[in-house]
């Protein structure tokens, strides 16, 4: 059990999701994000699967076949794409299941998580490449058929900016688009 170290990773990781929101004009989020990371079922997992380098989560779905915490976790954060993953109804008219569209706070909250997430597990390998390489890595496998098309196309944008402009660039680009209507 790493309690004290993984409150630390928690506590820097919503620190960073803060100072990344509040750059692009979500306080309330950035004071709220990952509240349940306090939760007993979050938090006693998190301690018990800490590793420093990598979610927790991890670690639990590796040893148990599935991660409670996160399975708590993504139920409770809209920032997350599959708190959006239910039953759909298709062109056809046929139901089937994948991700509905977020709404624009909560992609950019996801821009932000992921990115503090990169910053807090990678340490000193962090670039601004790194949100971006983690993403596409998990695209057309696991991601690709449940995150909506539109909001995969505006994450990676997002990332995109991230890697190619600049920190800086990525976070004027995504406060001009939560403006636009």
């Amino acid at each position: 059990m790493h309690p004290v170290e993984h409150f630390k990773t928690v506590y820097e990781h919503r620190k960073l999701v803060r100072e990344h929101c509040f750059r692009i004009g979500l306080y309330r989020q950035g004071l709220m994000h990952d509240l349940s990371k306090y939760s007993p079922v979050e938090f006693w997992r998190g301690a018990k699967y800490y590793q420093g380098t990598r979610s927790p989560n991890n670690k639990e779905r590796e040893v148990k076949g599935r991660s409670m915490a996160w399975l708590h976790h993504k139920g409770r954060n809209k920032h997350h794409f599959e708190y959006w993953i239910d039953y759909i109804i298709n062109d056809d008219g046929t139901v089937g299941f994948g991700g509905n569209r977020m709404p624009k706070k909560y992609i950019a909250e996801m821009f932000c998580d992921r990115v503090a997430a990169c910053k807090v597990y990678l340490g000193d390998k962090y670039t601004d490449a790194s949100a971006y390489d983690y993403y596409m890595k998990g695209t057309g496998t696991r991601v690709g058929p449940l995150i909506h098309p539109d909001t995969a196309a505006e994450l990676e944008k997002m990332l995109r900016v991230l890697k190619d402009e600049g920190e800086d660039a990525a976070f004027e680009y995504i406060r001009n688009w939560l403006k636009e209507k």
